[in-house]
């Protein structure tokens, strides 16, 4: 089998991206072109969870803050045009 120049160097891409072999990177691809995807060989996906504290605003009241924010956008907008 011979490769072509820019396939050889998106395998070696994707070698070099995943930390895998020649051939793990080969067949990866050709799963992935025949619709196979990548079944085999899943990563484990990690999210790591931050606090991001305690609110400072009182949420209960959000829509009516936001309805206000946007009436003031309005009358904004509108006084520009005089």
């Amino acid at each position: 089998m011979t490769l072509d120049p820019d396939v050889l160097q998106m395998l070696q891409t994707t070698m070099k991206e995943r930390g895998i072999s020649f051939k793990e990177a080969l067949n990866v691809a050709v799963r992935e072109a025949l619709g196979g995807g990548n079944r085999r060989r899943a990563r484990a996906f990690k999210v790591e969870a931050v606090s991001m504290g305690t609110p400072t605003l009182d949420l209960t009241k959000s829509l009516a803050l936001a309805a206000d924010l946007e009436d003031e956008e309005i009358v904004r907008k509108l006084s520009m045009r005089k």
